[in-house]
């Protein structure tokens, strides 16, 4: 499980960087053209992509965490926010690009409900005793 999870990982987080290279550099896209045939497709499209990839980050690190104060923050998790945050801040130095603290938000909202998800998985894999960290 945790092998196809880190391909799944690697490959969906190349498939965002392959995006980002495109809106960086102006280039048009299908995959930007159905995201904006949609109401709010943008911000459906952020909470979607950047939920996946936390989702699968933390299960293909084997849903490893580390104590902060009374939290136990997955890595997974850590990776995502921290490369969300700085491309969305990164955005306000690219011409071809503007920093939406809408997206931003979008984003958190994305990463946030995975990783409630990946809290109920881990719960109920420990439950039936198959987590094996």
């Amino acid at each position: 499980m945790y092998r196809l999870a880190m391909i799944l990982a690697v490959c969906f987080f190349a498939f965002i960087l392959w995006v980002i290279y495109l809106a960086n550099h102006g280039r048009p896209s299908l995959f930007f053209e159905f995201v904006q045939s949609f109401p709010n497709g943008d911000k459906l499209g952020h909470f979607c992509l950047f939920g996946t990839l936390t989702l699968l980050s933390i299960v293909a690190t084997k849903f490893k965490s580390f104590p902060l104060g009374k939290l136990n923050i997955y890595y997974g998790f850590l990776l995502v926010a921290l490369f969300v945050l700085s491309e969305e801040l990164s955005q306000a130095f690219i011409s071809t690009r503007t920093f939406d603290l809408i997206d931003l938000s979008a984003d958190a909202a994305g990463i946030l409900v995975s990783t409630c998800l990946a809290k109920a998985v881990e719960k109920r894999l420990n439950k039936m005793g198959k987590l094996g960290k």
